[in-house]
């Protein structure tokens, strides 16, 4: 690589220097370097990144002792004292291929040197990641903790969750105001879904609420039914973030890691959105925002035929309808990443089904292996110029209801268009 100036000090020549290593110990800083110059041509955008992610596995003793169970806050402390695998968690096969042979380091979580002092050490990485590709506002979820929808004991799913919103609301957020999150929903038990609602929907930096997809739960369940009366009152959406489950029956077909993450991240939010839809959720629902996030586009055209395809021999067994189950799909939020961009006449198609002028929200997905920079949409040649505003950034402002600054503000055309 050459030097900063690019030739050496005396005659003139290249000058090539080595570079170290990028691994789980490189500044943030250094891994972004690319994307801190495409960054700054974007710099009159405002860019909302709608999913990233912490690593909470970094800062596992922290939310441990945040648990409310005495006797779980006693385990959870009894098996950090023991290597293996971290306390309480489920981890499934598959989360340790992510950081392998990919780009990005940092996957499983970063351990780069922190010397700001009275800053959370997770405020200062995710700051470095925001200042380097120019984001505005980054939404976090946690990481390890999607796979919490299986885990064999609903109780553990509780207490972690609670915890983690605990150590989300008190000690990250109040921070850094261009944080924000969406609450962890337990979804094993509606009950405690309704709590989570009531202690946390409120909190500043909190703006909306998430179930983790990977879970075999039906989402038009009667038990969840109050639940989304009382998020669709408080007016913030709902996300389903998707995650893989390898030790599916279905997915343990497969024996190569891309496989399994190409369709097991797409699997769970396929079923939940043709469950939602076909029990009329957005009928009796009508003012709730659903969100879908990390499971890319290229599944969302390819269940709107297939639904209407049926619904239209066989509109009896979906009673509450009153459109195309595409129709509903189509008024419903989705995330940009991973974004497929193999073909790009088939992604254009694409964002025309969904109106991604409206309803696209850009995401990093950072710092995943396969993570998203906000040039992925900047450069997409089919968009216009103000499609690409809307996906990176007004359409989540509008969303969220989060402030735009004048110099970027731009009023996003409601025509439903790609652009």
């Amino acid at each position: 690589m050459p030097d900063a100036s690019g030739r050496g000090a005396k005659n003139g020549t290249r000058k090539l220097r080595d570079l170290p290593k990028l691994d789980r110990l490189s500044d943030t800083r250094d891994v972004l370097a690319h994307a801190a110059k495409d960054a700054r041509r974007l710099k009159d955008y405002i860019i909302i990144d709608v999913d990233a992610h912490v690593t909470e596995l970094a800062f596992w003793a922290e939310i441990n002792e945040l648990i409310d169970s005495d006797v779980y806050r006693h385990i959870a402390h009894e098996m950090r004292q023991r290597p293996g695998t971290p306390a309480l968690m489920n981890l499934q096969t598959g989360l340790t291929y992510q950081g392998l042979a990919g780009r990005i380091p940092h996957d499983d979580g970063p351990r780069e040197t922190v010397t700001e002092k009275g800053v959370h050490p997770q405020v200062v990485i995710t700051r470095r990641a925001m200042d380097s590709m120019g984001i505005d506002y980054m939404v976090v979820f946690p990481t390890p903790m999607l796979q919490l929808g299986m885990h064999p004991q609903p109780d553990v799913e509780i207490e972690l969750s609670h915890a983690y919103n605990r150590w989300m609301t008190e000690k990250i957020l109040p921070q850094d105001k261009r944080m924000k999150a969406l609450v962890y929903l337990p979804f094993c038990d509606a009950g405690e879904c309704e709590r989570a609602v009531k202690e946390f929907g409120n909190k500043p930096g909190v703006i909306g609420f998430t179930v983790c997809s990977t879970r075999y739960k039906p989402v038009h369940h009667n038990s969840y039914m109050r639940l989304y009366s009382m998020i669709q009152e408080m007016g913030k959406p709902l996300a389903f973030h998707a995650g893989y489950h390898w030790g599916d029956p279905a997915m343990m077909q497969i024996n190569r890691f891309i496989g399994m993450h190409a369709l097991s991240f797409v699997q769970f939010n396929m079923l939940h959105v043709t469950n939602w839809v076909l029990n009329g959720m957005p009928e009796r629902f009508p003012k709730l925002n659903t969100m879908w996030v990390e499971s890319g586009l290229a599944w969302v055209t390819f269940l709107m035929q297939r639904l209407d395809s049926e619904y239209l021999m066989r509109s009896s067994e979906a009673p509450l309808l009153k459109r195309l189950p595409s129709d509903y799909i189509r008024d419903m939020y989705f995330t940009t990443q991973p974004l497929e961009t193999s073909n790009l006449k088939l992604t254009e198609a694409t964002f025309d089904a969904v109106n991604a002028n409206t309803q696209l929200l850009y995401s990093s997905d950072w710092p995943h292996w396969d993570f998203n920079p906000p040039n992925s949409i900047a450069d997409l040649p089919f968009l216009s110029e103000q499609s690409k505003r809307n996906i990176l950034g007004l359409n989540a402002a509008r969303l969220f209801k989060m402030e735009v600054p004048k110099k970027k503000l731009a009023q996003p055309p409601m025509n439903g268009a790609a652009g």
